[in-house]
C-alpha cells in the first residue's frame, strides 16, 4: 500500500478493533432493519468539513450527499445524469426523511472561485458549469457588500448561497408537495470552521442565528 495511505490503514484497524466492536449491535440492527435516517444532509466536499463530527450524529442518522460548494441544481427532468438530484429524490421519496439540511461553511473554495477568472479547459469543464449555481448569490453579495472588504463579501456569499440552494430544492415537485403538506422541513445551516459554530437561517427574521440557541 502507498505509504501516503498508511494513516488510513491504521485508522481502519483502530475502527475495527474499537469503534466497530463498540457499535456492532447498532450496525447489525441497521443491516437487519435497513436505514431510516433522520435527515438528508447536503454538504460541501471540502475535506475539512465532517458532517458526522460537527453534528454528533451516529451511523444511520444522516443520509449524506456532498459536492463542490454544497450546491443544488434546480429540478430538470431530462435524461442526463444528476447525482445530487438523484440523492435528493431517493432521500425524500424512498427513505422519506422528514428534514433536509443544506450546510454551507466558511472559507469555501467554491465560493471563492466565483470571484476568480477561471479559464475553461477540458480538465475543468464540469467544475466551471457547476459553479454557475453560485452566481445568483454572488450578485446579491456584490450589491450588498460592494463597500466592504473581500473577506466580508466572501462570508456573506457563503451564507446567502445556502438560502438559494433551499430555493432550488423547492423546484422539485416531491419536495414542494411534502413541504406544503407539512411532512418535510428544509434547513439552511452555516458552519464556521474557525469557531466550530453552526448558524441556521431564520426565514422569519431573514438572518442567521446560532443553532445552539434555537
Amino acid at each position: 500500500m502507498d505509504n501516503r495511505l498508511k494513516t488510513f490503514e491504521k485508522g481502519h484497524e483502530a475502527f475495527q478493533s474499537v469503534k466497530f466492536k463498540k457499535n456492532e449491535e447498532r450496525f447489525k440492527k441497521l443491516i437487519e432493519e435497513g436505514q431510516n435516517p433522520k435527515a438528508l444532509f447536503i454538504g460541501c466536499s471540502d475535506s475539512r468539513v465532517m458532517p458526522a463530527m460537527i453534528t454528533g450524529s451516529k451511523p444511520g442518522d444522516l443520509f449524506i450527499v456532498r459536492n463542490i460548494g454544497n450546491f443544488v441544481a434546480p429540478f430538470n427532468p431530462d435524461a442526463d445524469y444528476h447525482a445530487t438530484a438523484s440523492a435528493v429524490e431517493y432521500a425524500t421519496s424512498v427513505l422519506e426523511v422528514s428534514d433536509i439540511i443544506v450546510c454551507g461553511h466558511s472559507h469555501c473554495g467554491a465560493i471563492e472561485a466565483l470571484y476568480k477568472e477561471l479559464e475553461q479547459t477540458p480538465e475543468n469543464i464540469h467544475t466551471i458549469k457547476w459553479l454557475e449555481l453560485g452566481q445568483e448569490a454572488k450578485k446579491v453579495a456584490m450589491l450588498a457588500y460592494k463597500n466592504e472588504s473581500k473577506e466580508k463579501m466572501l462570508r456573506y456569499t457563503e451564507k446567502i448561497s445556502v438560502v438559494y440552494q433551499i430555493d432550488n430544492l423547492l423546484t422539485y415537485p416531491g419536495i414542494q408537495r411534502r413541504v406544503e403538506e407539512g411532512t418535510l422541513f428544509l434547513h439552511a445551516w452555516y458552519y464556521d470552521m474557525q469557531s466550530g459554530d453552526i448558524e441556521y437561517y431564520d426565514d422569519d427574521t431573514y438572518e442567521f442565528k446560532p443553532l445552539s440557541q434555537k
